[in-house]
């Protein structure tokens, strides 16, 4: 089946829009579309459909409504970037930690060194880093290689792991001894597996809010594992939490700060955007009527 639809001028599509029964201004309506493409802000008037075949509509749906979610959304992401940028630099700093103090500021680059992903993983891995080191201007790699690039075609880790992305970092964590994964794991009262489970979730969702995607009412690709109940009833009891909505990734954030940063106001403002848009149903996001009884949120706060 071929894609056959033309792009519309922008008043049409505000025209197209209130044709099917949304509520607006038509000149705030354009604007809007202008700054937000239609593609995008139709992820947030999705549930305000009717499931008929000329995608009416539901009576009373107003772009104020829908452009309240967008920009929720918005806050939303900006705020939980804050806390996985957080997150990235404190499990990175013990990571370097004890590679380095375990094999050396060149071990990374010995397969032997990372014997839980494969000589090929390995390699790329290398490969990506030495092409962020090649496209680097940051001073101290261009005096490294001056200074030691006779003898040396890669940086030290603790050099090297401040231009890589986080899905480099979740690589090299990967990768190393399961010893050392337990040891970083450790100090955040969790095991290995689980720890790992929520930086491949932490990683995909910061690459959703990197690109500016919707997280509100999203299924998450990457599901975090929940720990244990024997270990962690505060997981479980007396508010479960699910794996499969930002409420599990939000539980992880506020989990994981309370021990990296408990003097960091994040949970704070947090809370301060819930109070913000108090019309924004919880319940796409995974949010338990209960929630605030959960020990995760209901400690140190």
């Amino acid at each position: 089946m071929r894609y056959d639809k033309p792009p519309l001028t922008f008043q049409e599509q505000a025209d197209l829009l209130l044709a099917r029964g949304l509520r607006a201004d038509r000149e705030l309506l354009i604007a809007r579309l202008k700054a937000v493409s239609y593609y995008r802000l139709s992820g947030y008037w999705f549930p305000f459909r009717q499931s008929n075949p000329d995608q009416k509509f539901k009576p009373g749906t107003s772009l104020e409504t829908i452009w309240k979610r967008y920009t929720f959304d918005r806050r939303l992401r900006l705020l939980i970037m804050d806390a996985i940028e957080r997150v990235e630099v404190a499990v990175q700093t013990s990571l370097i930690y004890h590679l380095s103090h375990g094999h050396g500021p060149f071990g990374y680059t010995d397969p032997v060194n990372l014997p839980n992903i494969s000589p090929r993983v390995h390699a790329d891995l290398l490969k990506k880093i030495k092409k962020e080191t090649q496209r680097s201007k940051e001073t101290f790699v261009t005096h490294f290689n001056e200074k030691y690039g006779d003898c040396h075609e890669h940086l030290p880790i603790w050099m090297a792991s401040e231009i890589m992305t986080f899905g480099m970092l979740l690589t090299l964590f990967r990768g190393v001894k399961t010893s050392i994964k337990q040891e970083i794991a450790r100090e955040y009262g969790v095991t290995d597996k689980v720890l790992e489970s929520w930086l491949s979730a932490l990683n995909a969702v910061r690459n959703i809010c990197a690109h500016h995607g919707r997280l509100w009412n999203r299924e998450l690709g990457y599901k975090p594992m929940i720990p244990k109940k024997r270990k962690h009833p505060e997981w479980h009891e007396p508010v479960a939490v699910g794996n499969n909505r930002i409420f599990a990734i939000l539980t992880v954030l506020k989990y994981l700060m309370r021990q990296i940063a408990p003097q960091s106001s994040w949970p704070e403002r947090f809370y301060k955007l819930l109070a913000a848009y108090p019309e924004i149903p919880f319940w796409p996001m995974g949010f338990p009527k209960n929630w605030r009884e959960c020990g995760i949120w209901g400690a140190n706060e």
